[in-house]
């Protein structure tokens, strides 16, 4: 029904910086949540930014506030992530995600769609 894709992971060294595009396709909707994922081998997937489809309000993860920014692109379906100083510690998996309420936004399970992921590996 709604197919998300994301894009821009990759190599960096520590204190680089990052940008991840996601692109929804198919029926999206034109309401909600969508937010950032991020997972490493044998731990939760753990919450890291969102950002109401419509309006101003975002959610991050502390210990990103201040590196990482949240955007959106309506008009072309697109989310985005900005990472700045990179640590060591932000190299996971990467995931987007959308939601069609405004309810447990930092919470994996209350999400309703996917993308596959993006590597993100930081070096020291």
């Amino acid at each position: 029904q709604v197919q998300l894709a994301e894009s821009g992971g990759g190599l960096v060294q520590a204190g680089g910086s990052l940008r991840l595009s996601c692109a929804a396709s198919g029926r999206t909707f034109s309401s909600g949540v969508m937010g950032w994922f991020r997972q490493v081998p044998g731990k939760e997937r753990q919450f890291v930014a969102a950002i109401r489809w419509t309006g101003v309000t975002t959610w991050y993860l502390d210990s990103v506030k201040d590196r990482f920014t949240i955007s959106r692109d309506n008009a072309k379906n697109t989310l985005y992530l900005q990472m700045n100083n990179l640590k060591p510690e932000d190299t996971a998996v990467y995931y987007c995600a959308g939601k069609r309420d405004f309810q447990s936004v930092t919470v994996a399970r209350a999400y309703d769609y996917w993308g596959q992921g993006t590597q993100v590996t930081v070096s020291s």
